[in-house]
């Protein structure tokens, strides 16, 4: 059980910080494999030595080895938080045709959260080649059917279509692509599972962001990451969370 757990945690570590470099550049329309990781205030280029996770970062108490400008903390807390949500992914899954799917999935959702935080958009370059990905993947697989898994790219994208018509733009195509994606890899029975996560627990943080006064009604909230939660939710809880939902129907 150790060993596993070892190589997925430095596996995450891994993945993680290369999902910083795709949050960095694929919002800026830039090539994520070349050229080599640099420090965005001088420009220098960061040898391996300075470029392990988490470990450089203390190595370099934060800064950057030739101009001494300081690193953002969020470079390893995506890498530490990859590391967690891999490790977690095993256990829920274990070594099965299930775990490079879900690897995946949890990729392209670290992916989305950190770029819609910082700029608030989900770029197509994620989650339209994620929606074939993930009806590829089910066709391969088995894990969802087919049809379960078109219907969910439909059924969810089309909600979303539904809802940002209805609200007059309240939210974005990237957000109804995220959730076709989320469809393409769950189904659409835990596809919309996720969506009510998604929209309780943004509801639930507007409130609290309102009370605090941290954002103005009119001020705008990306939903993505709670997408994002919610399908993370749906993956590794759905069957079980839906199972205990239409129970209560027949009880």
């Amino acid at each position: 059980m150790i060993q596993p757990v070892i190589v997925l945690a430095v596996l995450g570590l891994v993945i993680g910080s290369f999902l910083n470099v795709c949050m960095v550049r694929l919002p800026e329309h830039r090539n994520i494999w070349r050229p080599g990781s640099s420090c965005p205030a001088c420009g220098a280029l960061i040898g391996w030595r300075d470029n392990i996770p988490v470990l450089s970062y203390l190595a370099l108490r934060g800064r950057c080895r030739a101009c001494r400008a300081r690193i953002s903390w969020r470079y390893p807390l995506v890498e530490m938080v990859t590391s967690f949500l891999f490790v977690l992914t095993y256990l829920r899954f274990g070594w099965s045709t299930e775990l490079p799917v879900a690897l995946v999935l949890m990729s392209a959702l670290i992916v989305v959260t950190g770029i819609d935080l910082t700029h608030q958009i989900i770029p197509d370059v994620v989650t339209l080649p994620g929606i074939v990905v993930g009806f590829l993947a089910n066709l391969l697989s088995h894990r969802v059917g087919w049809a379960e898994s078109l219907l969910g790219i439909l059924v969810g994208g089309g909600t979303l279509f539904v809802i940002i018509h209805a609200s007059n733009g309240g939210m974005g195509g990237g957000d109804m692509k995220l959730e076709a994606m989320l469809g393409a890899f769950l189904g659409w029975k835990i596809a919309l599972m996720s969506l009510l996560i998604a929209a309780l627990a943004g509801g639930a943080i507007a409130v609290v962001l309102l009370a605090l006064k941290i954002r103005g009604r009119k001020d705008p909230v990306p939903f993505g990451p709670f997408l994002a939660l919610g399908g993370t939710v749906g993956l590794f809880w759905g069957e079980r969370l839906l199972a205990w939902y239409l129970g209560g129907f027949h009880s």
